[in-house]
């Protein structure tokens, strides 16, 4: 999947990888893409709770191992 921007927030634990998107999304125009992977396993939880708080579009969550990739387009 094509994206935009990407950040990597392996090692990091909740809340600090939803902050990481969020802050990446804000520098993002509608309707671009970023690829975030993390290994925080309430990452599954909190990044697709915080799309839908925020109005963005989950558009992939793949599991990469120890990691998860989620593709995330900015609504």
């Amino acid at each position: 999947m094509e994206f935009d921007d990407d950040y990597d927030a392996s090692g990091l634990i909740c809340p600090m990888p939803v902050l990481k998107a969020r802050k990446r999304l804000l520098a993002l125009r509608p309707g671009q893409v970023l690829r975030l992977t993390a290994t925080d396993p309430v990452a599954i939880i909190d990044i697709p709770h915080f799309c839908t708080e925020t109005g963005a579009e989950l558009l992939s969550m793949q599991d990469d191992g120890s990691a998860q990739i989620y593709f995330i387009r900015k609504h």
